[in-house]
């Protein structure tokens, strides 16, 4: 049976989604938490002031169909930076610089794919914790698939590169500024406060990462017949090459200005708090400059840039319906329901059951929202008061937020920035979801060990709040 049975399309399983998440809101009590707005406009809900809606709002098939239009709009920023860096990028591989690169990193770590793999995990999971990075990712997507082939790997092993790196990275995030710092400031605690516990773990949660990868990439490299993309096709359309050009000084320029456009982008979300569209028009400006630099005409750079845009039509589609799912639950009123009825529980149980609790709470509540800031406003006015319950540290609450939102971000549908790469690489949702699947179950399980001892050992207890 398991041999004839298709998979679906991630596509055909996301409106799946949209259908269950329309039947939810006609069967489960709709209500809300009250709300006060915050310094920054961001609304936070209100401990304790659940109550039932008066008013039922009854959705219908037509809602739900009007609803994708919506998600598209509503995901805009990450669908048009997709687009726009696919466009990019393609220009970029027109000036021959991608492929010279390539041949360069094959030169150098043709044979030890696992420093590669190493190095891509820690670096990109320590842009996720220093400054929160995961869109910004997008733009290696392509790049690490055509390495890996040259390297006779999958593109799961590039996309798992990626995608560890960015979970981990948001999981044990030491200065995060959409999640720890909102966080911390939402439970009243010193910001950045506890730093050196999210320090000490950080490298060994990016070694779990690593050895997932690595565990696979060593089976795929001994037997292809593991790989399990080898049913699917690549989405380098055969652009990759054996004979690689040599890195020239056209082509060192050229990636001198991707790291100078890297150093703008980092500095510019650091200090003017950029985000997507911003980094969509650094980009638009990098792909001029690199069309100069390569001496491709203005009519060569423009059909290249439609190219990638076209290539990446299907994952853009895949983000618009992504985001439908939450639009549904929020309609429908039932999204605060959801939260009150899956943090209710925790006021009967032990602290440690209780810290645990809210680590597998916050990763269910991630697929319904998926943002990290929006799921702090909403989550820790609760979790907070259920900790100041039954002993749980104030601290210890935003680390299970933390490792819950983190780690859930490499395997819910219903992130935009993972179905947008994963949509890059080729790579089917319930086949990356079977990849991360075993990751994720490590990390948890860990995550669960180092709760159970903050709480044992009273981390957080030195800025708890004295009530």
């Amino acid at each position: 049976m398991g041999q004839n049975m298709k998979v679906p399309h991630t596509l055909v399983l996301l409106l799946g989604m949209m259908v269950v998440a329309l039947v939810a809101t006609w069967i489960t009590p709709q209500g809300f938490f009250d709300t006060a707005t915050t310094d920054s406009g961001r609304q936070m809900v209100l401990a304790g002031t659940y109550q039932l809606t008066e008013d039922r709002v009854l959705l219908t098939p037509w809602d739900l169909l009007k609803a994708i239009p919506r998600a598209f709009a509503a995901a805009q920023d990450v669908i048009f930076f997709v687009l726009i860096v696919g466009g990019v990028l393609s220009i970029a591989r027109a000036t021959g610089t991608v492929d010279a690169l390539i041949g360069r990193l094959l030169e150098k770590h043709g044979d030890k794919p696992q420093k590669l793999i190493f190095m891509v995990v820690f670096c990109f999971a320590l842009a996720s914790s220093a400054i929160g990075t995961a869109g910004e990712y997008i733009p290696f997507v392509l790049i690490l698939v055509a390495l890996c082939k040259a390297m006779k790997l999958d593109a799961m092993t590039a996309v798992g590169m990626i995608i560890a790196g960015y979970g981990i990275g948001y999981g044990v995030s030491a200065f995060n500024p959409f999640t720890v710092l909102i966080a911390q400031q939402i439970a009243d605690i010193p910001v950045y406060s506890g730093i050196w516990l999210r320090l000490a773990i950080f490298l060994p949660f990016v070694l779990i990462g690593f050895h997932h990868v690595w565990s696979y990439t060593k089976r795929v490299q001994a037997n292809p017949e593991l790989s399990m993309l080898k049913d699917c096709p690549c989405p380098l359309n055969g652009q990759a090459q054996q004979n690689y050009p040599a890195l020239n000084k056209r082509h060192q320029t050229v990636l001198l200005s991707f790291i100078v456009t890297l150093v703008i982008a980092v500095w510019g979300i650091a200090t003017l708090h950029w985000y997507l569209y911003e980094l969509g028009g650094l980009f638009v400006a990098w792909g001029i400059v690199i069309s100069i630099i390569g001496k491709l005409s203005a009519d060569d750079a423009a059909n290249k840039f439609i190219e990638g845009v076209s290539d990446l039509v299907t994952t853009a589609i895949l983000i618009g319906v992504a985001r439908g799912i939450a639009l549904i639950l929020e309609d429908g009123q039932i999204l605060h329901t959801i939260v009150n009825g899956l943090s209710t529980p925790l006021s009967y149980v032990t602290a440690e059951v209780s810290a645990v609790g809210m680590l597998f709470i916050q990763t269910l509540l991630n697929m319904f929202i998926p943002s990290g800031s929006g799921q702090a406003y909403v989550t820790m006015p609760l979790m907070v008061p259920v900790g100041d319950l039954v002993g749980v540290p104030r601290q210890v609450a935003v680390l299970a937020y933390q490792f819950g939102d983190g780690f859930s971000n490499m395997i819910v549908p219903t992130n935009a920035v993972l179905m947008g790469i994963i949509g890059m690489a080729g790579v089917p949702y319930t086949h990356w979801f079977k990849f991360c699947l075993p990751l994720m179950a490590k990390l948890m399980l860990t995550a669960s060990v180092v709760l159970v001892l903050a709480v044992m050992f009273g981390y957080g207890l030195d800025v708890q709040p004295q009530l």
